[in-house]
């Protein structure tokens, strides 16, 4: 079992959609019973809320249901938990190292670059092509 978990600042946005997108490409893959797919937050600003409502459209614009999500800060447990956790920007670098032991095997950037943030960009078609290109980034690297 591969466990896969991404991260962003309020895991409304950038998160969730890399969650939602990678659990979308195992399906259709037929790998799906080879991951565990899940998201959190480095903050507390947003627990318990869901999906960002664009980022919910962007998904669905992509037939991708997001429903059921809600925001949760990353704990300790996750870091034993997950093999991979991937962060969007170096902004979340700092506040994981703040949260968790510095572990760059188990800690990466989810790309070489930041993610574009839609939070504030209002460019969700970008993020989403940040996000895809991420996804298949590590459907090819665990192949």
């Amino acid at each position: 079992m591969i466990k896969v978990l991404f991260v962003c600042h309020g895991n409304i946005c950038r998160s969730p959609m890399g969650e939602y997108v990678l659990k979308d490409m195992v399906r259709k893959a037929g790998v799906a019973d080879r991951f565990e797919i899940a998201s959190a937050a480095v903050s507390r600003e947003e627990i318990g809320n869901p999906v960002y409502p664009p980022a919910r459209r962007e998904l669905l614009k992509h037939g991708i249901d997001c429903r059921g999500h809600a925001a949760r800060q990353i704990t300790m447990a996750d870091y034993r938990h997950y093999d991979r956790i991937y962060y969007m920007d170096r902004s979340n670098l700092r506040w994981l190292r703040r949260l968790l032991p510095d572990d760059p095997r188990k800690i990466r950037p989810f790309l070489p670059r930041d993610v574009a943030d839609p939070w504030y960009t209002g460019d969700f078609t970008a993020t989403w092509n940040d996000i895809v290109e991420g996804c298949e980034a590590i459907m090819e690297e665990f192949a």
